[in-house]
């Protein structure tokens, strides 16, 4: 059977059970072992130990337990809450104040944790309520949740980096400093967004009753805020700031960010044991979750590489009649229509291998590559059928926000990330010059 054939069938059938619902490390690693042992024989075993090997023997793959940890306990402790009351009673006088306190909230909320779930739920948990008590439109409510939460997959110490490094041979520390700039723009634009559309419709996004501003005097906003926002910023300082500046390792990096957590909820008094147990549990489910796609992955590729595929794609993707920045739209496009139907991890895993040669091979710098593929999976998290970040907040909104408010609410959020997209292909000096001034890329 020709090897066209052969890989095309393969991606096929990868397709077609992921679509199907299937838990994806497993569908990976399904479809890597039928088309291993059919077409290679007992090698296929040799494979797969090797890339399991590969992956525990990863150090860089033991911040991800670690990072869960912190932003779990993070998310246990109480700072979350104390951060957005902080900022509402600052912000929430001016129109759309709650929802640019959301935005502000899971910006900073992000830079402490990295993980997209905990910053959704936890926001809309806090936000939502206040919001739909002011009668604020619910796509704004409910968009601004969404799209804030999923900055937590871009803004350092992301999950998500930490993967996408190993997997394309990157540095995660440039890759970190890397992705700071963007995910502030994207931040900045968030709340320049939702502070012109309610100043335009302010219905959309009343203020707070001055009434119940003013029970708070100077004091109280002072105290809040040195309580609430200090100890986020000093925590993450302490892991970005070791790593970019290369005094840590991000796993040395992530097990200091973990013990301060851990000092921060002691210190609030929500540490305790059950707490403890809980949070181990939810680290151990997650990290489970992640290694077991990276497993699958990484078989897959192995098989899916032996086979040839690596240079069918190349072939295919380099031969089509369109310019180098063509050729990159069109890989782009298909993680955008990847990021619909599976998540972030399946896209990392299945188009970073096939697409960071070809981009390498046509002359584009890899920070960049990878910087700009990171910015676009934002996307993954808002675009249906298949949005978790829209299912995050459906699942704890009440009764009378719809699923078609939350998709409606999204979509200027969506165009922003294109538009920042945009910006950053114009000016890819925007990505590059961090690492440049850490001295991380050359």
């Amino acid at each position: 059977m020709p090897v066209e054939t052969v890989i095309l069938l393969m991606l096929v059938t990868l397709i077609f059970f992921i679509v199907l619902g299937h838990p994806i490390g497993f569908v990976l690693g399904g479809v890597a072992t039928i088309f291993g042992l059919a077409f290679l024989g007992t090698s296929a075993i040799d494979i797969f130990f090797l890339r399991l090997i590969g992956v525990y023997q990863d150090y860089i793959l033991i911040a991800i337990p670690l990072f869960v940890f912190m932003g779990i306990i993070i998310e246990q402790s109480g700072i979350s809450h104390r951060l957005y009351e902080a900022l509402r009673v600052i912000m929430g006088r001016m129109g759309g104040g709650l929802a640019i306190t959301a935005v502000l909230t899971s910006t900073v909320f992000a830079a402490a944790t990295g993980v997209v779930g905990a910053a959704i739920v936890t926001m809309g948990i806090l936000a939502l309520p206040s919001m739909v008590k002011y009668k604020y439109d619910y796509g704004i409510a409910t968009g601004s949740i969404c799209a804030g939460g999923t900055l937590g997959i871009l803004i350092p110490p992301s999950i998500l980096i930490l993967v996408y490094g190993p997997t394309a041979g990157l540095s995660v520390g440039a890759l970190f400093s890397a992705a700071i700039v963007p995910g502030l723009i994207l931040s900045a634009i968030y709340m320049i967004y939702i502070g012109i559309r309610c100043k335009l419709r302010p219905a959309d996004g009343p203020g707070l009753d001055p009434e119940e501003v003013s029970q708070y005097t100077f004091s109280n906003k002072v105290t809040l805020f040195l309580t609430s926002v200090l100890p986020v910023v000093a925590l993450i300082v302490a892991v970005l700031g070791s790593i970019i500046t290369g005094m840590a390792h991000p796993t040395e990096a992530a097990a200091v960010g973990a013990l301060f957590a851990v000092i921060l909820a002691a210190f609030y008094k929500r540490f305790n044991l059950h707490n403890l147990k809980e949070a181990a549990f939810r680290t151990v489910k997650t990290s489970c979750m992640i290694y077991m796609v990276l497993i699958g992955a990484g078989f897959f590729t192995g098989v899916f590489m032996r086979l040839g595929g690596g240079r069918v794609v190349t072939e295919l993707v380099t031969g089509l009649p369109f310019p180098d920045w063509g050729i990159l739209l069109v890989m782009w496009v298909v993680i955008f229509i990847m990021g619909m139907f599976i998540d972030w991890i399946g896209v990392v895993m299945i188009a970073v291998p096939l697409f960071t040669p070809i981009a390498a091979e046509l002359g584009f710098p890899p920070i960049w590559f990878a910087m700009m593929n990171i910015v676009l999976m934002q996307t993954s998290f808002m675009t249906p059928p298949f949005a978790y970040a829209i299912f995050y907040v459906k699942g704890i909104a009440p009764p009378e926000i719809k699923t078609w408010d939350i998709y409606r609410g999204i979509v200027p959020f969506v165009f922003i990330v294109l538009f920042v997209l945009l910006l950053l292909g114009i000016f890819p000096e925007i990505l590059m010059f961090l690492p440049r001034a850490f001295g991380l890329i050359y």
